[in-house]
């Protein structure tokens, strides 16, 4: 059936962002929020968007998007919530940097401003850029890479990661639900977060809007297992609540 002016807006704002909350989406068209979901109850049963609690994405619980399609997304928002990461982090500090393209945005910003850092990643592009820089010692974890993304996971990564104990554990994540879970598509990859997360003194979370309410299949944790979350803009009432519950310090970048 042919689709409203309205309704190739909403298509486009969740393209752009991931995901779109039903309030955000009435604020921009100037529209009830009763209105907005409808068009995304109309725009689910043509298969074109899914709706989670509280908005609307794309995309699938099971299967991640594209990793190049995900590296060109909210560019400027991951730069911003990158340089408050690099700003909470000392020189001369011992750092976990996992899989994710935000992870990556924080490592050419940690590049930029650092000295004397010593980093462990199962990632195959922050190994890379942060070897780049002569002061940095850089240890890439054994373990099986993903062709998709560069990502290494598997048993030997596990024992690899299990050997360390450092500063600073700096974590991605494909979805947070609004009861603070932590969501991911590879239970594989989830183990490593997880190996990382209790190996580490300080458990850094960076997430973009994007993140809230996203679905995906895997449960990495809980938002409380973590001091700071980073991000471009204030969680949903619920995710907000329990971050101060939980004493979860919230810093957003500035736009």
């Amino acid at each position: 059936m042919s689709r409203s002016p309205r309704h190739d807006k909403i298509l486009q704002l969740v393209r752009e962002n991931g995901f779109m909350p039903i309030e955000e989406l009435a604020r921009i068209l100037a529209v009830t929020p009763q209105t907005i979901r409808r068009d995304i109850n109309q725009l689910c049963e043509d298969n074109l968007l899914r709706r989670y609690h509280g908005g609307a994405a794309l995309g699938s619980s099971v299967e991640n998007e594209d990793y190049f399609a995900r590296k060109g997304k909210l560019q400027s928002e991951k730069a911003h919530i990158a340089d408050m990461i690099a700003a909470s982090i000392p020189d001369h500090a011992s750092l976990f940097m996992s899989i994710g393209t935000t992870i990556e945005v924080v490592a050419q910003a940690l590049s930029a401003t650092h000295k004397g850092l010593r980093v462990i990643t199962n990632n195959i592009h922050v190994a890379s850029t942060m070897s780049a820089n002569p002061d940095f010692n850089v240890l890439i974890t054994s373990g099986v890479v993903r062709a998709s993304d560069g990502g290494i996971t598997g048993v030997a990564t596990l024992d690899f990661i299990n050997q360390f104990k450092v500063d600073y554990a700096i974590l991605g994540v494909s979805g947070i639900e609004a009861d603070g879970s932590l969501l991911d598509f590879d239970y594989r990859e989830v183990r490593v977060a997880q190996a990382m997360m209790a190996n580490a003194r300080h458990r850094y979370l960076a997430a973009d809007h994007s993140k809230f309410g996203r679905n995906a299949l895997v449960r990495m944790g809980h938002i409380s297992e973590f001091h700071v979350m980073f991000t471009d803009a204030r969680p949903p009432e619920a995710l907000s609540k329990l971050l101060e519950q939980h004493n979860v310090r919230l810093v957003m970048a500035e736009s």
